[in-house]
């Protein structure tokens, strides 16, 4: 027992973990808010703008109620709310990019929770763990690997490495600081990964218990009051023909809950990875049929936190395969060409 605890708090402190992953969380959120605000742009002044029915004024009553904030209230000009809308697009761009995580990550969670306060009954919960999950990936080395960092990192080491302090006593001092900023980074990072997956834990037991619970998820009937609300959909017909099978909509009701339920207990085993694919699925199913791809996205992204490096690092490796193939015939492979594909990116940066 003992050797496990000083096992679990030397991988705590020694290397980060899940960079790959982390990178996956940073571009996949940062791409979906992204997408997120330049598609309700011809809406915007609606929802979050003075124009709004949820002016600032009720927005700033709320908040004296709740304890939020938003920078949109700080002013109602329209023009000072355009400047917070292009901020917010240009930040998501950056952290998608992840140019100076380190920075754009507070920005980016600051953008999230400021546009999730000022209009927090127009949403459809996709946000809310969008908002969490910007929170906690500040907290993460999300900007080593796949970022305009890391390749800058890389383009730095390659030119000239690193350049070690002298032995002096200032030399030391440098040395030991740096020594224990890498300590902070890494442990900072794991505590962030490792509360993003607990999070996502939490969310998956407790809907699946909270379904066991409700009547209709045991009969095996609440998929199909769900498929005939007006409010969620976006196409009718399909809605329809689907609950037209009522053995397939029991069935997928029993599946749900058992996925759900199950989901903290496979994730130290094989069966993780067949669970995750029918996760995959059912947020597919829940995008096209109810008509919330915002939430279905943003815990297809969640989900991602459980694939291994390994994972991503061959993916990386099939993605860029294709590139030089065709470049094979512009110059001479080198050897061992599939070693400097994902190369690994040296330090902490940001």
């Amino acid at each position: 027992m003992l050797d496990r605890v000083a096992a679990f708090f030397t991988l705590l402190i020694e290397r980060p973990i899940s960079l790959y992953a982390a990178a996956v969380l940073r571009i996949g959120y940062g791409l979906l808010y992204l997408v997120f605000l330049l598609r309700e742009f011809p809406h915007r002044d609606e929802i979050w703008g003075p124009g709004s029915p949820w002016t600032p004024a009720l927005a700033r009553q709320l908040f004296d109620q709740t304890g939020w904030a938003s920078i949109l209230t700080l002013s109602d000009s329209r023009a000072y709310f355009e400047l917070c809308y292009a901020v917010a697009v240009v930040t998501s761009a950056l952290f998608l990019l992840g140019w100076r995580t380190r920075a754009v990550s507070v920005l980016f969670a600051v953008v999230v929770a400021s546009f999730h306060a000022r209009s927090i009954f127009m949403t459809d919960g996709g946000d809310n763990l969008i908002l969490l999950m910007a929170v906690y990936l500040v907290f993460t080395a999300c900007g080593r690997r796949w970022s305009l960092d890391a390749r800058r990192a890389r383009l730095r080491s390659a030119a000239g490495g690193e350049t070690r302090p002298p032995l002096t006593v200032g030399g030391r001092l440098r040395r030991h600081l740096r020594d224990a900023r890498l300590t902070v980074v890494t442990v900072l990072h794991n505590c962030g990964m490792f509360v993003i997956a607990a999070e996502v834990c939490f969310l998956y037991g407790s809907a699946g218990l909270y379904k066991v619970q409700g009547g209709t998820w045991g009969n095996g009937t609440a998929l199909h009051y769900a498929l005939n609300l007006h409010l969620f959909q976006p196409w009718p017909a399909l809605s329809q023909m689907v609950d037209d099978h009522q053995a397939v909509i029991a069935a997928a009701c029993y599946l749900t809950v058992l996925l759900q339920v199950a989901f903290p207990f496979v994730l130290f085993g094989r069966l993780k990875y067949p669970v995750l694919g029918m996760l995959l699925t059912m947020h597919v199913g829940i995008a096209v049929l109810m008509g919330l791809p915002l939430f279905s996205a943003a815990m297809i992204v969640a989900d991602a936190v459980f694939l291994p490096d390994r994972f991503y690092h061959s993916l990386g490796l099939l993605c860029r395969r294709p590139f030089h193939r065709t470049g094979a015939g512009e110059r001479p492979a080198s050897p061992g060409p599939e070693k400097g594909l994902v190369p690994v990116q040296p330090g902490p940066v940001g």
